[in-house]
């Protein structure tokens, strides 16, 4: 790790893994606000507005990939994290701590680089409380304007094998399933960014455990946890999917957690970037790819 300048951030741990590296605030956070290949243009998208805040009361939309809870309460959510962070180095992990919030949640983002464009990424939710708080980890990451986030389809299984349902999904008030930025495939759906068009989220319940999201000709995969039967946020998400006329996000969510005075709730996603690298739009050749890769992680 290294210390470097970034926008209005003067010191900020710079990670490489091979061609790829991640950037994280040290001033505010923990925040991973820019990842990119080479030193190239940023895969992650950044406000413009609201950049530097340190030690500012609200909350700031700094964009990058961020820790929150789930579910979404903004209360408990939208948390400011204006703040420096303490950096340690432990057993191969780069942790970054914040410091309790308002409701005595604190949050540590620790990543561990693995060489070959490959990082894993822990969240860490801890109970600062005296008493119990039920909660759920929720990574987010902010795709640049022009992305198209991917998720694979259970597979198909006929109605005489199988006559209950294998996943929900969910939708918001916005949701709209005829928009043009969704594509549904037998074995691969994708939402795609557009400057011209407002919100648009889903959720659902990804078995596969992987995602991905095509950006300026690179493809970032992630792995999360898929636990069947487990009380994911949202009616049944380990999975969501969110974009705006700015950016595009891949999420991810760990099981609500009924957490004890100081009980700490991890989750885990393992990233790899693949430098130019884009998915077929044929749906087939679409999940073989994503397959494969996400075995690369």
């Amino acid at each position: 790790m290294q210390e470097v300048p970034f926008r209005h951030w003067q010191r900020n741990a710079e990670l490489t893994s091979g061609r790829a590296t991640l950037i994280v605030t040290l001033e505010v956070g923990p925040r991973i606000i820019y990842a990119g290949i080479d030193g190239g243009p940023n895969l992650f998208f950044n406000f413009a507005d609201g950049e530097g805040g340190i030690g500012d009361g609200d909350y700031q939309l700094y964009g990058g990939h961020r820790l929150w809870i789930a579910p979404e309460e903004p209360g408990k959510t939208m948390q400011p994290d204006n703040d420096p962070v303490e950096y340690r180095f432990v057993d191969g992990e780069h942790q970054f701590h914040s410091k309790p919030d308002i409701n005595r949640i604190s949050k540590v983002l620790a990543v561990t680089v693995h060489g070959d464009e490959r990082f894993t990424v822990r969240h860490t939710v801890t109970n600062q409380n005296a008493f119990d708080i039920e909660l759920g980890a929720w990574a987010l990451s902010m795709i640049d304007a022009g992305g198209t986030v991917f998720f694979p389809q259970p597979p198909f299984e006929s109605h005489q094998d199988r006559v209950l349902p294998n996943r929900p999904i969910t939708t918001w008030g916005y949701t709209k399933l005829a928009d043009p930025r969704w594509t549904w495939g037998d074995r691969v759906a994708s939402l795609r960014q557009d400057n011209a068009m407002g919100p648009q989220k889903i959720g659902t319940f990804v078995a596969q455990g992987y995602a991905a999201a095509e950006i300026k000709g690179h493809l970032l995969v992630k792995s999360f946890p898929a636990l069947e039967g487990e009380p994911y946020p949202d009616l049944g998400c380990n999975f969501e999917t969110f974009t705006n006329q700015d950016m595009i996000e891949i999420e991810s969510l760990s099981p609500m957690t009924l957490l004890a005075s100081g009980e700490s709730i991890d989750h885990v996603e393992h990233w790899r970037i693949f430098p130019n690298q884009t998915v077929p739009r044929e749906d087939s050749a679409a999940a073989e790819l994503l397959s494969v890769l996400a075995g690369k992680l």
